[in-house]
């Protein structure tokens, strides 16, 4: 079967379902404090874009990117679903997601994730399309709690 990714509105009930299994596992997670995931009206804001990835109709996945300024970006909300681990799905909306940022010239695209066990298979796929690990950026500040990772787009693709 053949898992597609688009760009796709914001609201279908399967999607608000992840949504709301991706929030309270943040809020499981991660210190009050540190919560940094949108919730539904967070991802239909303005400077948002959003995929899913889906298999004959069925929501394998979703993520979004917020364009922070001209030149850079960030990384929203990427959630798979559980039954849907390891198939590849957080690579292809990635993938779809660093497209676009190139498309709009971004320069660098950052993301804050946490800092425990629960998080450490997100930071192998970043580290996989090449995000290193940086100082905080935009509104964040720093914590024991958050991670921050940045791509430098500048550099080439396969570098």
């Amino acid at each position: 079967m053949t898992i597609t990714v688009e760009q796709e509105g914001v609201g279908a009930p399967d999607m608000v379902a992840l949504l709301q299994l991706h929030l309270e596992e943040a809020v499981a997670n991660s210190p009050a404090c540190a919560v940094h995931a949108l919730a539904l009206e967070g991802l239909r804001a303005p400077g948002i874009t959003f995929w899913t990835a889906r298999e004959q109709g069925d929501l394998l996945g979703f993520g979004a990117l917020l364009q922070l300024s001209d030149c850079a970006g960030e990384i929203k909300s990427m959630r798979t679903y559980p039954t849907h681990l390891r198939r590849g799905v957080g690579a292809m909306i990635l993938g779809e997601i660093i497209d676009l940022a190139r498309v709009l010239e971004l320069k660098t695209l950052h993301l804050e994730t946490g800092n425990t066990p629960h998080f450490h298979p997100a930071h192998h796929l970043y580290r996989q399309f090449g995000f290193e690990w940086s100082g905080a950026f935009a509104d964040y500040t720093g914590s024991e709690f958050s991670r921050f990772m940045k791509l430098d787009l500048g550099k080439p693709a396969d570098s």
